[in-house]
C-alpha cells in the first residue's frame, strides 16, 4: 500500500472513530467503509476498521450487516481479531429483552447537529437558583398525666443479669 493511499485510509479511519465516539453514526458507516475499501482487509490495522465498521452498523440499527461482518471477521487471519468478532457476534446474536419505557433513558438524537453545533449539557453558574428554607416545626408537648411512671422493676432485672454474666465470666478466668 503506497502511503499516499495509507495516509488515506487512516484519516478515514479517524474520522470515522470520531463520528461513532460523537454519536454520528451514519457518518461514522460512511468514513469506516472509505477506509474499508482502501486497507487491506486481511491485515490488523483491517481488522481494526472493519471491527469498529461492526459497531457502527449496530449503531446506525443496521445489525444485519453488522452481523454478515461480523461473521467473516471470525474467519480473519489475526487471532486477536477473531477472538474479538467471536465475543461481539455473541452478543449481536444474543435473543433481545423487553424493556419497559419506564426504565429507559432518553437521549437526545445528535445525528441531526451541523458539524459546526453543539450541545452544551453543562450546568449554567449564572442561573438564579432559588433555595427554599426549611420550616422548623416544634413538637407538640407531651402530657405527663398519660405517661406511665410506674415502676415496673425492668432496671433491678437487667442489673441482676449484668452482675451474673460478669460474675460469670470472672469465675471462668
Amino acid at each position: 500500500m503506497t502511503s499516499e493511499k495509507l495516509e488515506i485510509v487512516q484519516t478515514e479511519y479517524q474520522a470515522g472513530r470520531v463520528a461513532f465516539e460523537s454519536g454520528r453514526y451514519a457518518r461514522a458507516v460512511q468514513s469506516l467503509e472509505t477506509a474499508s475499501g482502501l486497507v487491506d482487509r486481511n491485515s490488523r490495522l483491517g481488522g481494526e476498521v472493519q471491527m469498529w465498521l461492526v459497531t457502527a452498523y449496530e449503531a446506525s440499527g443496521d445489525t444485519e450487516r453488522a452481523i454478515e461482518l461480523c461473521r467473516k471477521l471470525t474467519r480473519h487471519p489475526r487471532q486477536e481479531t477473531r477472538q474479538q468478532a467471536k465475543r461481539l457476534l455473541f452478543i449481536l446474536e444474543a435473543p433481545k429483552l423487553t424493556i419497559p419505557p419506564e426504565w429507559m433513558v432518553k437521549i437526545p438524537d445528535l445525528a441531526a447537529l451541523d458539524e459546526n453545533q453543539s450541545i452544551s449539557f453543562q450546568a449554567n453558574p449564572k442561573a438564579d437558583i432559588k433555595y427554599a428554607k426549611p420550616k422548623l416545626v416544634a413538637p407538640e408537648p407531651v402530657d405527663l398525666s398519660q405517661v406511665n411512671t410506674k415502676d415496673n422493676q425492668f432496671i433491678w432485672v437487667a442489673l441482676i443479669a449484668i452482675v451474673l454474666i460478669l460474675g460469670g465470666l470472672f469465675i471462668n478466668y
